[in-house]
């Protein structure tokens, strides 16, 4: 029964992560923040409020929402890369059909429709994936992945917002609608179940044991959704925040862009520190980190302020996303990774639709982003307070029963 366990990992697991990284990359990079440069000339074009813009990308994350945890659940009794082709299919047609959208409501409509199908396809069913090919260092291998997703945050809204500028912004939906169909659909069909055996990890169902699910899941979620409210504020609104600061063009999207880059390092550094210290306590460093320096960009006021101070933010922030991915890994029996992965995200993802609508709803409200950035930074301690609990509550079962570390 033991010997599976010593046999070698197969080494197709790193073409798994490689192709799980470009997947979501492109996907999630459009649908968690690729709308950002897209607020301004929507908000020009229709004349609506900012609030009402942002909330386009709210109803994508609710949508990625409700659609994890429905994905996730089919995740774990169907071949995953069918699933991830009728999400690359989803996403890639409603970004096409977004740049003939005339109203708020086809608008919301359409990304909701993109995220429940298509990033609820391609986000959590992918990560307990590729978390499902490796017995060991199951931290390195999502951080990797979750990289190639930072990377796309960066990248899309940095290359739409040229596209705005060249094309306009219909153009540059369908352009990147167009891309997303040409790269997504193959990538899907790499999604490659593990073989019999791989799946587990050490401690994982010692852990589940030691705090049940019913417990385990609720903690998670609502401790998700205070780290990604946070997470939310620079990824939809740094760009403007900049654009009304020093009255530039599409520049500003580049301070965003080697903040996602540096997140790249982070996602990968805070991966493999949750194979050394634990995911608990990784991801409450990562968590601290990035509350810790959400407030200063407010007071930034010159390019080159925003360009060394967002790389240094973003090392952090990348590895929180890690640490929650992770912990969920390590608390969870494998046969319900991907079902659990999208449910504790879908609260992660209402965290995103929050924290991008308060922003929008703050700045109207004061005409600064003074307030958006503080809230970020209240609900980032909620979740250092939750996880807190949670490693203080495993901490004292461990001891009290087989004192297995967290």
């Amino acid at each position: 029964m033991a010997q599976p366990a010593t046999q070698p990992q197969p080494a197709i697991r790193w073409l798994i992560v490689s192709a799980a990284a470009l997947l979501l990359g492109i996907a999630m990079g459009t649908l968690v923040n690729g709308l950002s440069v897209f607020l301004v000339p929507l908000e020009s074009h229709f004349g609506w409020e900012r609030a009402e813009v942002a909330g386009i990308n709210s109803a994508g994350l609710i949508g990625i929402a409700i659609g994890g945890i429905v994905m996730g659940l089919l995740a774990d009794r169907f071949a995953t890369r069918t699933i991830c082709m009728a999400g690359a299919a989803t996403l890639s047609l409603s970004l096409m059909l977004a740049a003939r959208a005339e109203t708020l409501g086809q608008f919301y409509t359409l990304f909701f429709i993109a995220g429940a199908i298509g990033g609820g396809a391609l986000f959590a069913p992918v990560i307990a994936l590729v978390g499902g090919w490796f017995r060991t260092g199951a931290g390195l291998a999502i951080g990797i992945a979750s990289a190639g997703q930072g990377l796309g945050q960066g990248l899309v809204p940095f290359v739409a917002g040229h596209l705005i500028e060249s094309v306009g912004w219909q153009n540059a939906f369908t352009f990147l609608g167009l891309f997303a169909a040409l790269t997504l659909l193959p990538l899907s069909l790499l999604m490659f179940e593990p073989p019999e055996g791989a799946q587990g990890g050490p401690g994982a169902t010692t852990r589940a044991l030691l705090l049940s699910s019913r417990k385990a899941l609720p903690a998670l979620s609502v401790a998700v959704l205070g780290c990604c409210t946070g997470m939310a504020v620079p990824l939809m609104h740094l760009v403007p925040l900049i654009q009304g600061t020093l009255n530039v063009g599409p520049e500003a999207g580049g301070p965003l862009l080697v903040m996602l880059v540096a997140a790249i390092f982070g996602r990968v550094f805070f991966g493999k520190l949750a194979d050394i210290i634990g995911p608990i306590r990784a991801w409450m460093a990562a968590t601290a980190w990035q509350t810790a320096l959400m407030i200063g960009f407010v007071f930034l006021g010159s390019m080159q302020a925003f360009w060394l101070y967002a790389p240094l933010y973003g090392f952090g922030y990348g590895g929180v996303m890690t640490g929650v991915l992770v912990t969920v890994r390590a608390l969870v029996p494998a046969n319900r990774r991907a079902s659990a992965t999208g449910l504790v995200l879908a609260f992660g993802w209402i965290g995103h639709a929050l924290g991008g609508w308060q922003g929008g709803f703050f700045f109207d409200l004061t005409g600064a982003y003074n307030w958006t950035f503080l809230n970020g930074v209240i609900a980032g301690l909620v979740n250092l307070a939750i996880m807190a609990t949670v490693l203080v509550t495993l901490h004292r079962r461990s001891v009290a029963s087989t004192r297995i570390p967290d």
